[in-house]
Parts: structure tokens; C-alpha cells; sequence
């Protein structure tokens, strides 16, 4: 058991020693470079490392090891772009998954293991557990920001969209109403926003119209931006009335999340029946037997 947790040791600590040794720096293709040149500190998406320093180039050239299916890769890059992180940052998160399967069983056995002297039988299932979990816990965690991030953005497109709508029928193209409408939202750090204004400095530095509101649809991953996206490049396709069709798709939207709030309302009460079920009627029903039964003890005990 000793020379297993040597072993267990040395391989963590050997796996982090060569990925030092072999930083590999990320390419970004042509378009990302100019975007990101315009793009300020202040509106850029937000980096898994907020600056580039040598843990980032470990923890890429770790991710850049493990050998992974291109489907699954592709799963894990469309997570990461919607949690709001940059699509390159998918070496970085494998990386961290690698590190934490390698930290924690180390650290069971330093912190805790070792220091007794001798390893209880259950010690090498607790390391595996360990692993596992480390490498499963980041993606539970990015897939949870995802979620959250997905349905910020579905409750603030209602808002957008008419602040959009208003800007159309004011006389403004499509690129200055997205413009004023990123620039004029009561939220600045909405997620939407920042979504959109990636997209007009797209648009600025020649990129299409149309595939830079693909882009939006593909980093977002909400259906309804999707087919936001779809309805604007068929409209300026057929050349229908814009201000119409946002108008309309709003009220849609308004009326799928009343939907889904009076669906969310409905299904209280199912969900409150087993805190009742369990917590509140055994409590209740203590508080109301419990003098009656003391009484009864006290008739039976004169006879």
C-alpha cells in the first residue's frame, strides 16, 4: 500500500513537471486577432485566467495532452462559449479538470492518509474518488454557469428587442440600432449586451452581417436567440418590415415567459407536498397528540 501511494505521488507530481516544461501557446485565427485588438478590457469576454501567465500556458499544454474525442471536445467548447468564455479556453478548462484528478488525491494522502502512519483498507477507493471526482466537479460547474448565463439571457431578449423595435422605427439600419441599443440598456453588464456588442465589432473590422449574428446564435446556445438570428437574416433576405417582425417576436416572448412563469407557479404546489408530507404534518401532528396523550396516560393510570 506504501509503494502505491509513492507511486500515486510520484505520477502527480511528474504529470505537472513535464506539462511545465512544454508550455504550447494557443493559435487564433485572423479575425479573433482584430476583434480582439478592438475589443476593450472593460467588454471582452472573461478568460478562465484573467491574465496570461505561465499557469495558463501549464494548464493549456496539460488540456492539449489529454486525448479526447473531436464530439466530446466540441460539447465541452460549446459549454464554455455558453458560460461566456472564450471558445480557446477549452484546453485551459481540460487542463484544470487534469489538475484537480491529480490534486486531490493528493492531497487526501498528504493531509490526511500519511500523516497516520498506516493507510486504512478503504484508502485506495477514497483516492479513486477522489480522481474522479476532481476531473467531473469543473464540468458540473461550467455546465451550471451555462444554465444560468442561457437563461439570463432568455429573460433580458424581451427587453432588448424592444428597445431594438424602437430604434428601427426611429429610421436607424439594423448595425445602429444594435449600436444604440447596446449603448442605451439599463443593464450594462448583461450578458446579451456583451453578446451584441461583440457582434458590431465584428461587423466593424468586415465581417458579414449575417455570419457574425450566426456567430451569436452559436456562443449563446439559447433557441430563441437562434431563431431571433434566423428571422433577421430572412428579413433582410425577403426585404419584410423589420419593425414589425421584432415588434411581434417580442410579444411572443413576452407571452412564452408568462407562460413559463405560470408553469413554474403551478407546479408549487406539487413540489410543496413532500416538505408538508415529511417536515410539516409530523410536527403538527406532535404538537396536537402530544397533550392528548399525556391525558389519557394520566386516566388509565387511576384505574
Amino acid at each position: 500500500m506504501l509503494i502505491l501511494i509513492i507511486v500515486s505521488i510520484f505520477a502527480s507530481v511528474a504529470l505537472l513537471s513535464g506539462a511545465a516544461l512544454y508550455p504550447v501557446l494557443s493559435r487564433r485565427d485572423i479575425i479573433r486577432e482584430r476583434v480582439a485588438e478592438l475589443i476593450s478590457n472593460e467588454v471582452e469576454q472573461p478568460q478562465l485566467v484573467s491574465t496570461p501567465t505561465k499557469w495558463q500556458k501549464v494548464l493549456h499544454d496539460m488540456g492539449g495532452r489529454l486525448s479526447i474525442k473531436p464530439a466530446e471536445l466540441r460539447t465541452y467548447r460549446d459549454m464554455i462559449m455558453a458560460a461566456g468564455f472564450r471558445s480557446d479556453s477549452v484546453y485551459i478548462f481540460l487542463g484544470c479538470k487534469l489538475l484537480l484528478a491529480a490534486a486531490l488525491p493528493a492531497a487526501y494522502l498528504m493531509l490526511l492518509a500519511l500523516p497516520h502512519g498506516k493507510m486504512p483498507g478503504s484508502a485506495l477507493l477514497i483516492v479513486i474518488g477522489c480522481a474522479l471526482s476532481g476531473y467531473l466537479l469543473p464540468t458540473f460547474w461550467l455546465r451550471r454557469q451555462a444554465e444560468l448565463r442561457k437563461t439570463e439571457i432568455f429573460h433580458s431578449l424581451p427587453d432588448v428587442l424592444d428597445l431594438l423595435t424602437v430604434c428601427v422605427e426611429a429610421g436607424l439600419s439594423l448595425d445602429a440600432a444594435l449600436i444604440k441599443t447596446a449603448e442605451n440598456f439599463q443593464i450594462k453588464d448583461d450578458p446579451l449586451i456583451k453578446e451584441i456588442n461583440t457582434v458590431t465589432r465584428e461587423i466593424r473590422v468586415g465581417k458579414p452581417r449575417a455570419e457574425a449574428l450566426k456567430g451569436l446564435a452559436e456562443r449563446t446556445m439559447v433557441d430563441d436567440i437562434k431563431a431571433f438570428v434566423a428571422m433577421l437574416v430572412q428579413t433582410e433576405k425577403f426585404g419584410t418590415s423589420l419593425g414589425k417582425t421584432l415588434r411581434t417576436y417580442s410579444d411572443s416572448l413576452r407571452m412564452k415567459r408568462r407562460q413559463l412563469a405560470e408553469e413554474s407557479a403551478a407546479k408549487t404546489a406539487v413540489k410543496m407536498l413532500f416538505p408538508l408530507t415529511f417536515c410539516v404534518f409530523p410536527a403538527l401532528l406532535i404538537v396536537i397528540l402530544t397533550p392528548a396523550f399525556f391525558k389519557i396516560s394520566a386516566m388509565f393510570s387511576k384505574f
